[in-house]
């Protein structure tokens, strides 16, 4: 009896049926499943065998629960929790197409030592069982687990080995264990398959609902808020309510503190207090700004008609190029100006969001955190161009953030396989045991070691606790340790792998010659293969690519880095190793590395393949409701910053945003801002202005996803909100449904929120979602996790408050072996991922393809400009990796232009003025063209003593002159409203000619190139590693690296260099000068190269280092070319200005 399973306090008998039909996968049933027969065995069977062989009665198994006695009293339950976490933890689960699921069990991850419970091949106690010498099971504090009163040291596998063999007899005093209750799912999996669960008769979603509904309290009459006393006092047995004079503080009754008062819960808690608030622009700046744009408008029409009604007869080809490039430039200008027209700036009160989701209420009494989950995804892809340090430095910031701690999840997508980032990562997981406590007891800022410890101002200021110079002192050498061991990790690699490989060869060449003992001895070819700290090989990318381990070919790999951390608050205590964390939270948030599987003959689609494979994995992880992309190299500036974003998400109306875009922010960038990268203008001006429409583009990193919007579903009530007034003229509001029956299949989502949908056909999920039903089970809890609290009438699909205090799901290894399944290769086929869920495939610029998906179904999204920079990042300084950059966003543009994304075929539920401004994404790139021409056209007037007009008469100056003057009117008001600098404004300026004339013109011909003849476009990443030169941190910026790119504008200013010398000449050597046609081309000509100086000063390489020579020939190369110019053609007259000159 005493190796029965001891659960419940009653009897019970319950009768739980494994039996379920599951779905063919698209590929050959190589990959293993499991049913669980009634002794407990897992019997292996594949996906063929499932609707022919096996029935329900197969499986029925019986659990009798029987009560405790006396001498049995039942171990804590959560310990089999505990441990199977822990076997989670030290496991680095694999799997794939034609492989098997497995899960490899490692005592060591990294070659220094894990010091923190929850990370991956932590410390601990050996097993006394003889002849093993695993890790003994711990709990979260690292302290030893010892099932049996005796305290003999087992270690898990032994432990099962006993219950199952041996009659649930100790090893070490021979008495039955009085607790026997260990999930037997994820025993040792090394000699065969991890078998993936079926569906339990109630599934993770409806026992997480049912949960929830439970927690609605009848304290509320409805969802208005309306709070019945009476029926309080009664549940809560309470003894002051209002008219009394003393009201206990945070509401708790009998406390035995009468001293300490507040005030009622009620009167605190006003659920009426907004999380966020619209702040428009002054009209005072806003009007003149939209009456400029306007009368611009107007001029420009005016001008544009008047250069066409008079052509200049005398350069006719002249004036038809110009008037040409004119009418597309005023066009490009109304589309980036018209969405301009409703800037906004938002705010956000901390304070409320505090009150509403972590302050102690009557649906929340202990007051823990009521907020949603955030699952945070870190994308790399190559450790030789991203650096580890750089990416393991982004990882620490994230885990300290200011966020519950067990609703933050964080995900690495290591797209390259590598050893070096997963040993990077672990090394991160380790030295986070004392960066997270450390930023939580000082309230350090920001969170990132490397950014933190390299400020240059007081890093004392404001800090009062006594200890925290010495605290500062001690993190700062352990962080110097870190990095020596992160940029020492390659050579450690190499070294094992090499002493590893000469093991194995030695081994080998022993074996052959014991085989063949008269034979000769042949030359051994063992593929040399990338060894881990455990003395196994390596699943992912080899040092040396080889069959199955190479970047486009290797299993999937899952290691959770860091396991959940405990519900409850875990402190420090005084004598921990390094500084006193007491009353600090030493928990840390579940880490988690992901390799997708990758084999040939797959389109792996890129970045947008490796976001998919996170939001299927976290799915059946964390399944947190929110989603943060950042990349590798854009770290937490702002440690509050999530919550910044979840203040739009939990407002009211929240539940129809989509996404909440946070600013761009870099660091190293040289103070000039030479090339324009922190593109202020773009991020202050356009991005707030569409803040006033349906919100901003996404931008690839830096952004707040709702998971069910990722998911490719229509936004709640989405057939209340109807387009803005243009939209319906311009679609025309009788016809909306039928064109919503016509509409394409794309731009049709499954809808969640409205509960007469036709659409919401539960037997289509597994076409669009794959065949997973854990990942299927997950979406309505993800939506509902989702909804913002339900405590005013205005709040609309609503969740009601509590809802989310409960502790999350066991983390078991069924649970990981289904994540390994959803990231194979294969899991996408002939489902609707990257079509119309998830990031969108099929452009190099993913980020504005996946927005304006979200737009286009009726999704708002939100920018969040925060006091203190949410993220920070780096970005190319040096000018070739700055125009690779531009070109790779050209591209981009251009292959939207040429799809079904492109914004003249958006639904009839984008706002007119959105539509404008993603069908200007698509066509800046062609503006290229007429730039170009247009920057050679004072040229061409200065060779040909012609001009784009006849004469510059008054008319032409006077249009002239407006059209200048209210430009940069327009410029002051933006720079008023926006907050930006003029020196900013007129960087981007310079780098859009820039850009146009380099960057732009190579991305429309290859993205003709693939439209016409179906040439692929493919780039390289930028390299994000520092210049050479330490002692100069902007070293990189005068770097001269060569690239065809720079071709279009080098020849610009050539040319109209020779032209102003060839102009001048003319008009000082004629007879009657032409001033006024000189000064015009002139004057345009310095236009064009004023806007070029940056280019010109980026060839000059450092300051200093261009040798005087070649000034001085550059300035005697013009001078002969202007003189042969003359020679070549001389004027018509012999009576010259200044005398005459002829070649001898």
């Amino acid at each position: 009896m005493a190796s029965k399973s001891f659960k419940g306090t009653r009897s019970s008998l319950s009768i739980s049926s494994d039996a379920t039909e599951l779905q063919k996968p698209p590929i050959p049933p190589t990959v293993t499943f499991g049913r669980r027969t009634s002794s407990g065995r897992y019997v292996s069977y594949s996906r063929d065998d499932l609707d022919s062989e096996l029935s329900s009665s197969d499986f029925m198994n019986y659990t009798v629960h029987i009560p405790p006695t006396p001498d049995n009293q039942p171990m804590d339950p959560s310990i089999s929790q505990k441990v199977e976490e822990q076997y989670v933890s030290n496991s680095l689960f694999t799997g794939g197409f034609n492989s098997v699921t497995r899960a490899h069990l490692m005592d060591k991850v990294i070659e220094s030592e894990a010091n923190h419970p929850q990370m991956a091949g932590a410390k601990g106690s050996s097993c006394a069982v003889p002849g093993c010498d695993a890790k003994i099971m711990s709990d979260e504090r690292g302290a030893d687990i010892l099932p049996c009163e005796c305290d003999f040291k087992i270690c898990r596998d032994c432990y099962i080995d006993a219950v199952k063999s041996g009659d649930g007899l100790c090893p070490g005093c021979k008495e039955p264990y009085k607790n026997t209750d260990l999930d037997e799912a994820a025993v040792d999996n090394s000699s065969r398959p991890l078998p993936l669960p079926p569906p339990a008769t109630m599934s993770k979603m409806e026992r997480r609902l049912s949960l929830m509904k439970s927690m609605k309290s009848g304290l509320m009459r409805s969802q208005t808020g309306d709070f019945d006393h009476n029926r309080w006092l009664f549940e809560t047995r309470g003894t002051y309510g209002y008219g009394n004079a003393i009201w206990p503080k945070d509401g708790n009754i009998g406390n035995g503190k009468d001293d300490e008062v507040a005030e009622p819960t009620e009167l605190m808690n006003k659920p009426w207090r907004p999380l966020t608030r619209k702040l428009k622009i002054p009209a005072a700046v806003l009007s003149p700004y939209r009456l400029l744009i306007f009368l611009r408008i107007v001029v420009l029409g005016l001008f544009l008609a008047w250069r066409v009604n008079h052509p200049n007869n005398d350069a006719i080809w002249l004036w038809g190029m110009s008037v040409v490039c004119e009418i597309w430039f005023a066009f490009s200008w109304l589309l980036d100006q018209l969405p301009k027209l409703c800037p906004i700036n938002r705010s956000t009160d901390l304070n409320v969001l505090k009150d509403k989701f972590e302050t102690p209420t009557l649906n929340n009494p202990t007051g823990k955190s009521d907020l949603p989950g955030i699952d945070v995804f870190v994308s790399t892809a190559d450790p030789e161009k991203e650096p580890p340090l750089v990416t393991a430095n982004t990882i620490l910031s994230i885990l300290a953030a200011d966020f519950p701690v067990e609703k933050l999840a964080c995900y690495v997508s290591d797209d390259g396989g590598a050893l070096l980032t997963f040993e990077a990562m672990a090394e991160a997981a380790s030295f986070a045991n004392i960066w997270v406590p450390f930023c939580r007891k000082h309230n350090i800022e920001p969170r990132n070691p490397e950014s933190y410890f390299n400020l240059k101002r007081d890093p004392y200021k404001n800090k009062v606790k006594p200890d925290f110079v010495k605290d500062r002192r001690r993190v700062k050498r352990e962080y110097d340790e870190f990095k020596v061991r992160i940029n020492g990790l390659p050579d450690s690699i190499r070294r094992r792998s090499d002493a590893f490989h000469a093991r194995e060869e030695i081994k080998a060449m022993k074996l052959q010659r014991q085989n063949r003992e008269d034979e000769p001895v042949e030359a051994l070819k063992i593929p040399k293969a990338t060894w881990m700290a455990d003395g196994t090989h390596w699943p992912g990318t080899w040092l040396n690519p080889a069959n199955e381990h190479s970047r486009g070919d290797h299993a999937g790999i899952i290691q959770v880095m860091l396991k959940p951390p405990s519900d409850e608050p875990l402190h420090g205590t005084a004598d921990d190793r390094l500084i006193d964390l007491t009353d600090v939270d030493i928990r840390l948030p579940l880490l988690v590395y992901v390799s997708r599987e990758k084999r040939p003959g797959y389109d792996h689609n890129k970045k947008a393949g490796a976001m998919n494979a996170l939001v299927r994995a976290s799915a059946i992880m964390s399944n947190g409701p929110f989603i943060l992309n950042l990349d590798c190299d854009h770290y937490i500036y702002n440690s509050q910053a999530m919550r910044e974003g979840m203040c739009f998400m939990m407002d009211r109306g929240g539940d129809r945003i989509c996404y909440v875009q946070f600013p761009q922010r870099f660091e190293g960038i040289d103070p000039s801002d030479r090339y324009a990268n922190n593109n202020t203008v773009f991020f202050d001006v356009n991005m707030r202005a569409l803040d006033g429409l349906m919100g901003p583009v996404y931008v690839g990193t830096g952004c707040l996803f709702r998971r069910v919007a990722l998911y490719g579903f229509d936004p709640p009530r989405s057939k209340e909100h109807h387009p803005g007034c243009c939209s319906c003229c311009f679609f025309g509001r009788n016809k909306k449904h039928s064109s919503m029956a016509h509409s394409p299949e794309e731009n049709r989502a499954l809808r969640m929120g409205d509960s007469d949908d036709e659409e919401m056909n539960l037997s289509l999920l597994p076409k669009r979602f794959g065949n997973s039903t854990f990942l299927i089970d997950s979406i309505p809890v993800a939506e509902f996790q989702g909804r913002p609290l339900a405590d005013h009438p205005a709040v609309k699909n609503g969740r009601p408050p509590g809802a989310l205090t409960i502790p999350r799901e066991l983390l078991d290894a069924s649970t990981v072996a289904e994540a390994i399944s959803v990231i194979s290769c294969w899991y996408e086929d002939k489902t609707e991922w990257g079509h119309r869920v998830g990031w969108i495939y099929g452009s190099v610029t993913e980020d504005v393809v996946t927005g304006y998906r979200m737009h286009n179904r009726g999704w708002r999204s939100v920018y969040c400009v925060t006091k203190r920079d949410a993220f920070r990042g780096t970005a190319p300084i040096n000018l070739t990796d700055r125009l690779h950059q531009v070109l790779r966003w050209a591209t981009g543009s251009v292959e939207i232009f040429f799809s079904r994304n492109n914004a003249l075929l958006a639904s009839p539920r984008m706002k007119i003025l959105q539509r404008i401004a993603y069908l200007n994404v698509g066509i800046y790139p062609f503006t290229s063209i007429f730039l170009i021409v247009y920057c050679f056209l004072p040229a061409l007037s200065l060779f040909s003593g012609q001009f784009i007009v006849q004469t510059l008469n008054v008319t032409f100056l006077t249009y002239l002159l407006i059209i200048t003057v209210t430009l940069c009117l327009l410029a002051v008001l933006e720079i008023k409203w926006s907050g930006i600098e003029l020196e900013e404004w007129w960087r981007n300026e310079q780098f859009w000619l820039i850009g146009g004339t380099s960057a732009h013109l190579a991305a429309v011909l290859q993205g003709l190139l693939k439209v016409i003849a179906g040439i692929e476009i493919s780039f390289t990443l930028t390299s994000k590693s520092a210049g050479d030169d330490l002692d100069d941190e902007f070293a990189d910026l005068y770097v001269v690296k060569w690239t065809s790119l720079m071709i279009p504008p080098i020849t610009i200013m050539m040319v109209n260099l020779i032209a102003i010398a060839v102009g001048f000449s003319r008009t000082i050597y004629s007879v009657i000068p032409q001033w006024s046609r000189l000064l015009g081309g002139v004057f345009f000509s310095f236009w064009v190269l004023a806007h070029l100086y940056p280019f010109a000063k980026g060839l000059m390489g450092r300051r200093g280092r261009t040798p005087t020579i070649v000034f001085v020939w550059s300035g005697l190369m013009a001078i002969t070319i202007s003189l042969l110019w003359v020679a070549i053609n001389p004027p018509s007259t012999t009576n010259q200005i200044g005398g005459s000159f002829q070649f001898p």
